[in-house]
């Protein structure tokens, strides 16, 4: 009988948690932000209008815990400093570099306009930073999937389905946050109808996005389609991956639908918005950590443990820790500024 042994070497990863956490983070800005630039011509009173502090609150967090995982990504701040020193255009993390910072300082604008009441200025700022976000969505999809090594990445149906997970990620939040904001600041339920219905349109988005993706992969043998099945067939644990999967996002589906009736519960806001965030960061956790443990060439799975400390689950901990952070600190400045809890009239 002969005994055949398989060692599968050890690698270490390319893109750390902290990718994750970043991704997660800017597409929740650039989903709180579309809506924060639609809310800044809503009329006063309407549903839309009523869901202006949630997106501005949203927006402010999201926008500056980004910036900070990214950082912690780089280790090194020099390396930060060498995308200025030393631009490259032809690399979309270079060219990062430039639009990053200036989505943050429209998003910041935007939430300070709205602080200080002055909402001719958050017009003024609103199609600038729909501009932005749109540059964001493009530099961070690309980035990925100009990856031409990883076949799943590779692929022009990646940045859609980072943007539409990324945006119910945001309406997620904004279910979370929402809970926290001093009570005249709070959306009734007609804006919270609204919400809902803007995250059905998202998930059915998504899910044409989906079938797009497999349908036109099929007709075309896309490489990344190929990559999927390669999964599907070779490793039972991703086989269960896309199972669980698909039967996540029916249950988002369907907790998504019986909305209509049950929205005024608070715990159910708590449960839907939990999900919808849970979701979007377990599928950036797929694609950027699992996927690496795939081999490029030869057979078998990578072996990965996520570490203890700031480049595993410390960091995430970590930057969940800060986003609570900001949370309670904006919720504070709200309540020890109360003119700021009127604000639907000035919009």
């Amino acid at each position: 009988m002969e005994i055949i042994e398989l060692l599968t070497p050890a690698y270490e990863v390319a893109w750390l948690p902290w990718a994750v956490q970043y991704f997660f983070l800017v597409a929740v800005a650039t989903g709180a932000a579309l809506l924060a630039a639609a809310c800044a011509f809503a009329s006063a009173g309407s549903p839309l209008a009523r869901l202006t502090p949630l997106a501005v609150v949203t927006l402010a967090i999201a926008a500056i815990a980004a910036p900070v995982s990214l950082l912690a990504d780089l280790h090194q701040p020099a390396r930060f400093w060498h995308f200025y020193a030393h631009f490259t255009p032809w690399s979309w993390m270079s060219v990062g570099a430039l639009l990053l910072p200036a989505f943050v300082t429209l998003s910041l604008s935007l939430c300070a306009s709205w602080w200080l009441g002055k909402p001719a200025w958050m017009r003024a700022i609103a199609p600038l930073l729909l501009l932005s976000l749109l540059t964001i969505v493009a530099y961070t999809g690309a980035e990925v999937m100009v990856v031409r090594a990883r076949p799943l990445w590779n692929t022009a149906w990646l940045p859609v389905n980072l943007a539409l997970t990324g945006w119910l990620a945001a309406i997620g939040a904004m279910f979370i946050i929402e809970r926290f904001l001093p009570a005249p600041l709070r959306p009734h339920e007609a804006a919270l109808q609204l919400l809902r219905s803007i995250a059905l349109a998202l998930a059915g988005a998504l899910a044409l996005a989906t079938l797009g993706w497999v349908a036109l992969g099929w007709m075309a043998q896309a490489p990344s389609l190929l990559a999927a099945a390669r999964l599907w067939q070779d490793f039972p644990v991703w086989r269960w991956g896309m199972v669980l999967s698909a039967l996540g996002g029916a249950a988002v589906l369907a907790v998504l639908l019986a909305g209509k009736t049950r929205m005024a519960c608070p715990y159910y806001r708590l449960v839907l918005g939990a999900l919808l965030a849970g979701s979007a960061w377990a599928f950036r956790w797929a694609l950027f950590m699992s996927v690496q443990g795939v081999p490029k060439f030869g057979a078998g799975l990578y072996l990965y443990t996520m570490p203890l400390g700031g480049d595993g689950l410390l960091g995430i901990l970590g930057m969940a820790g800060l986003c609570v952070a900001l949370v309670g600190l904006i919720s504070w400045a709200l309540e020890l500024f109360p003119a700021r809890q009127h604000p639907v009239a000035a919009i």
